[in-house]
């Protein structure tokens, strides 16, 4: 038997190669599917199926590509979104390769269609080997309940509850679970960082074996989770099981900086090198958009047919930046700065800046300063800075003129760990404010330093608070203290 899992790095997203006597599987690929080709090549394997557990929403699938090219069948499950697929199987259904066989779990929570595989190595089917759960059963957590049918939160956690446990439980403690997603997955936050593990581990840790019905039900209706935009782009994409790469990633052309500068003004500039090198110097009107992130943040900032020119750091492979950006359908990358930023800055042309702040240095001068939080709700809510405002980086654009920030006044600007507050400052720049400053370490760090927080939502009081405080004269005023 082979078995590898391929994780992609920024996306959090696991596909799993499957093989036996000659024969192999991939579950669940990405859009770029050479890296597949390659293992069943080194590892002479004839790809007979590409597996499908549900129809993702955070990249663009590879599953039709890959079976196109190595002459493979898709396989899924009988739900109507599955259409596309060639062999569609119903509830304990068996699929056999080589030596193995694979049966087929309807497991719907998630998503409607969501199908599990478990994977049996004896002809006699006495124990289960693992299971493909895609995003029903995490390490650690359950997938999401609201992407489907945002209003049938409640059926849908009810749903996916019975199903883990009526099918996926009853396979044994001895079996291995492989997710479609590992932590830092934009799908959900909370997934454990563990790159392997059991049912009986998780019939003792995850809170859907470990909760009641109602209980884990009750905290899937008050999840509160973001959803990125390009979700939707992504699901429409992939009922037809993804696409294939439209373009040669060499071919992009590597520009000058003027002529990058004529060029990029016909489209957005991102910058993906990391916040503090961007605040010390940057192309004016560019988006801040770190490598890890360049996928997920890329996708929610970037609209699709938009012409995007990359100014990256040297040691960024230019390949897997534009691959990352093609995995959420962003195609259209028409340049990259030749000689990175310094090449832009030796060419004399024009440089923004924008400015950095300690935790330790914010919290000595925080009457002077608006401090803003651009992290998810519920980050916000388990622990803040004293009169921060909150927005979402992503939904920041929008939502500007609710928030009563000041451009003529100085914006402290904080996430975790300073990159999506990276991206935030940027944001601002381009919305005319002069005076953002990223703070580096962001909450993690202030929290390391054990400097004071508020817990629970933004509160109108403090912002009412903070903005006297920023008219008045005074400039003795106490920092902060613990609520």
């Amino acid at each position: 038997m082979y078995f590898q899992a391929i994780k992609t790095a920024g996306l959090a997203q696991i596909t799993y190669i499957l093989g036996s006597e000659g024969e192999a599987l991939v579950v669940d690929p990405r859009r770029d599917v050479d890296v597949y080709l390659d293992v069943l090549r080194r590892q002479e394997l004839r790809l007979r199926y590409v597996l499908q557990t549900h129809r993702q929403e955070d990249f663009v699938e590879g599953t039709s590509a890959l079976a196109r090219l190595a002459g493979a069948q898709v396989v899924a499950g009988r739900h109507p979104i599955t259409g596309h697929a060639d062999v569609r199987m119903g509830e304990r259904e068996r699929l056999h390769l080589g030596a193995l066989t694979l049966v087929a779990l309807h497991t719907p929570g998630h998503t409607p269609e969501s199908m599990s595989w478990a994977v049996y190595l004896d002809p006699h089917h006495a124990q289960a080997w693992g299971v493909f759960t895609g995003d029903a059963l995490l390490a650690g957590e359950t997938g999401r309940t609201d992407l489907a049918a945002p209003e049938r939160v409640y059926e849908n956690a009810a749903l996916l509850f019975d199903s883990l446990h009526q099918k996926v439980l009853p396979l044994g403690d001895q079996t291995l679970v492989f997710p479609a997603h590992g932590a830092g997955s934009v799908c959900r936050s909370g997934i454990a960082d563990r790159e392997l593990t059991t049912l009986g581990f998780e019939r003792l840790h995850n809170p859907v074996f470990t909760s009641s019905r109602s209980d884990f039900i009750q905290r899937k209706v008050q999840e509160r989770l973001h959803r990125p935009s390009y979700f939707s782009r992504m699901e429409e994409v992939n009922i037809r099981g993804g696409v294939p790469l439209s373009a040669d990633s060499s071919a992009i052309p590597f520009l000058e900086p003027k002529r990058f500068q004529w060029e990029s003004h016909s489209g957005l500039v991102l910058d993906v090198r990391e916040p503090e090198s961007f605040a010390g110097g940057h192309i004016p009107g560019s988006l801040n958009v770190w490598m890890q992130g360049l996928s997920v943040f890329g996708g929610q900032m970037v609209q699709p047919g938009t012409p995007l020119f990359l100014v990256l750091p040297a040691h960024v492979d230019s390949k897997e930046a534009v691959l990352a950006l093609a995995r959420v359908g962003l195609d259209q990358v028409e340049g990259i700065l030749t000689g990175g930023f310094g090449a832009w800055r030796n060419a004399g042309l024009p440089i923004e800046s924008s400015g950095t702040l300690t935790p330790e240095a914010l919290f000595s001068q925080w009457e002077g300063f608006q401090v803003l939080d651009v992290r998810e709700r519920s980050e916000f809510e388990r622990g803040h800075i004293l009169s921060a405002r909150h927005a979402y980086v992503t939904e920041l654009e929008e939502c500007l003129s609710e928030l009563g920030l000041r451009e003529d006044h100085p914006v402290a600007v904080v996430c975790s760990t300073g990159h999506r507050s990276g991206l935030a400052t940027s944001i601002l720049l381009r919305n005319g404010f002069q005076q953002v400053s990223n703070v580096l370490g962001g909450m993690s760090a202030w929290r390391r330093l054990e400097l004071p927080v508020r817990t629970g939502p933004p509160s109108e009081v403090e912002f009412e608070q903070a903005t006297r405080s920023m008219g008045t004269e005074e400039q003795d005023a106490s920092p902060p203290s613990p609520s």
